[in-house]
């Protein structure tokens, strides 16, 4: 894993001076269906670039309550009355950035797998205690966290499966599937510092190895020449290439051992995919 050098914390008073627009507070509950809003409604002349965004605070945050392994000490940060609120701020935050504005592809990538991310864990604080977010996902009727729970940002809402669908997505980055985490075992290791512009590349390099290093994400069956994958590879399979010879030219770079790297390259072999764990992806 990277590491950063400038993990110092700034108050949350200075990350913005918006403070005064910050728009309602999240509630301790909703009933059921209806909408639950994070972040703030930001006057169009102080929203900023997705450059001049700050992540510092998050970035704190998470060297905090999540381990290397990813996993995450939701009990301990929700009696954290301080860091609940610090979080808060740093969604209010990120409702400055104008995504109109002219920005570089690598800070667009970097806010919007913070965002993901923060949105996420506020979503499981304000439910836990939980075993899994799939808890909290209705599917007809009631509140579904991935569509219901918005993050405010420019003057437009957000949910995860905007942020996720319609923005991530479409900038043509397939290792962002192993970035964002929807807070369950199966999903890719919660970074345990924020994602930067500046440290992107390496980030997500090192994050994707991770993923395909674990023993339940990956494997490769010298002897049938299967491979097993990770369920998010069928979910989102189009992302990584048109077909399963390009799919696994694409993750072979990151695959943890030389024969699995090279069949990969060369597209052979047979796939399966392996089973997906939604529990909590919170600290023993």
């Amino acid at each position: 894993m990277s590491q950063r050098s400038h993990r110092t914390s700034i108050g949350p008073k200075m990350m913005l001076p918006v403070a005064l627009a910050i728009a309602a507070s999240m509630p301790s509950a909703a009933s059921a269906g209806s909408k639950v809003h994070v972040g703030a409604s930001v006057p169009a002349g102080q929203r900023v670039t997705f450059d001049a965004i700050d992540h510092r605070e998050w970035d704190r945050l998470l060297s905090e309550y999540v381990d290397d392994q990813g996993m995450v000490a939701y009990a301990r940060w929700k009696r954290s009355d301080a860091d609940t609120r610090a979080l808060d701020e740093y969604l209010r935050h990120l409702s400055a950035a104008n995504p109109q504005a002219g920005a570089s592809r690598e800070a667009k990538l970097a806010f919007w797998i913070n965002a993901y991310n923060a949105v996420t864990i506020r979503g499981i604080l304000r439910e836990y205690p939980t075993s899994s977010i799939r808890n909290h996902t209705a599917k007809v009727f009631g509140y579904n966290i991935w569509d219901d729970l918005l993050l405010s940002v420019g003057g437009d809402d957000y949910s995860l499966n905007q942020i996720e669908h319609e923005i991530l997505r479409k900038l043509g980055e397939p290792r962002i599937h192993f970035a964002i985490v929807c807070a369950s075992i199966s999903c890719p290791r919660l970074l345990n510092e924020a994602y930067t512009r500046e440290e992107l590349a390496t980030q997500l390099t090192e994050n994707t190895r991770h993923f395909f290093a674990q023993p339940g994400n990956f494997r490769y069956d010298t002897g049938s020449r299967r491979f097993h994958l990770s369920s998010i590879l069928k979910w989102f399979a189009e992302d990584f290439g048109a077909d399963r010879s390009g799919q696994l030219a694409t993750i072979a770079p990151y695959l943890p051992t030389e024969q699995a790297r090279t069949a990969a390259e060369r597209g052979g072999g047979s796939v399966s995919y392996l089973s997906y764990d939604w529990g909590l992806n919170e600290q023993g």
